[in-house]
């Protein structure tokens, strides 16, 4: 029964999304942190976390991008 209540439904989309997240980060470098302690592994956690964000831009830019020159074609 609580498996179906509308929270855990919501519960459960959102750890996929952050499995996913967290397999995006390891597939880019973080599967092995070469800092040492607590401070060490939060900072180079959140350089990674930084990193991704950057690159996620930069594929919405160059996508943008990419169609404004298809219209552009399209119009000329």
């Amino acid at each position: 029964m609580r498996e179906y209540d509308e929270e855990f439904v919501q519960a459960k989309k959102q750890h996929s999304a952050v499995e996913s997240a967290i397999n995006a980060l390891q597939v880019h470098g973080l599967n092995k942190c070469p800092d040492h302690g607590i401070d060490g592994f939060e900072r180079y956690a959140a350089l990674a976390v930084l990193s991704r964000n950057i690159q996620k831009i930069g594929c919405i830019v160059r996508d943008r991008e990419r169609k404004l020159l298809e219209e552009q074609k399209k119009a000329a």
